[in-house]
C-alpha cells in the first residue's frame, strides 16, 4: 500500500533513548573509471550493491544480469545507484572492470565496478550481510553470496534478495520502488 515502509535490517541498539542502527561503514575504493568511490558517493541516492567478480564461472554471470535488469528498469530513476565491488583485487583491474561495465553498456554515473584493498572489500561484505572470500576449491578460486542488498541514503540496509532467483528479484524491485518514494 501507499505507506508500505521497509524496514531497517541488521543489528541496532539503543544510546540514550535514541536506536542507532547497523550502517555501511566508511570506505574508499576505486571505480572502472579510476574514480574514488566512497560514502559521499552515495550520500544523495539510494543503491544496491553486490559483490562478483568478472572471471566467475558460476553465479556472477546470472548476477550481473539481475543488476542489469534492475537498473534498466529503473533507468529513469535519478536517485537509484549501483555498486559492484570486485572480490578478485588481483586480476579485476580498473580496465579490466573497465571493459566489463562497457560490455554491459553502462556508464560509472549510474553503476560503479570497483576494487581496492582486498582485506577492505571482505571486511565491507560482513557489513553488507553478504559473503566474500577466497576458497580453492570454489569455482574459479572465491565463494560469495549472490545477494543484491538494497541500501538507503544514510547507509542502512533496507532490503534484500537473492540475485540468481527471478521471483525474489521480482519482489526486491518492489521494495526498491517503496524506497524511492520515500526519497521523493
Amino acid at each position: 500500500g501507499k505507506d508500505d515502509k521497509l524496514p531497517i535490517i541488521g543489528f541496532h541498539e539503543y544510546v540514550d533513548g535514541d536506536t542507532i542502527y547497523h550502517q555501511i561503514p566508511a570506505f574508499n575504493f576505486v571505480n572502472q573509471d579510476s574514480q574514488w568511490v566512497n560514502n559521499a558517493t552515495f550520500s544523495k541516492s539510494i543503491y544496491v550493491a553486490d559483490f562478483f567478480f568478472t572471471s566467475c564461472p558460476t553465479i556472477c554471470p546470472k548476477l550481473t544480469r539481475s543488476m542489469l535488469d534492475v537498473h534498466d528498469d529503473f533507468s529513469s530513476e535519478e536517485p537509484l545507484l549501483f555498486l559492484s565491488h570486485s572480490i578478485d583485487t588481483k586480476r579485476d583491474t580498473v580496465g579490466r572492470l573497465n571493459a566489463y561495465a562497457s560490455q554491459l553498456g553502462v556508464s560509472s554515473e549510474r553503476w560503479h565496478f570497483v576494487t581496492g584493498n582486498k582485506k577492505a572489500i571482505y571486511r565491507i561484505a560482513d557489513a553488507y550481510y553478504s559473503v566474500a572470500m577466497e576458497n580453492a576449491n570454489s569455482p574459479g578460486g572465491f565463494d560469495h553470496s549472490g545477494r543484491l542488498i538494497l541500501v538507503d541514503k544514510k547507509g542502512r540496509i533496507r532490503s534484500f534478495c537473492d540475485g540468481t532467483n527471478d521471483e525474489d528479484v521480482k519482489r526486491f524491485k518492489k521494495d526498491i520502488s517503496i524506497l524511492l518514494s520515500e526519497v521523493k
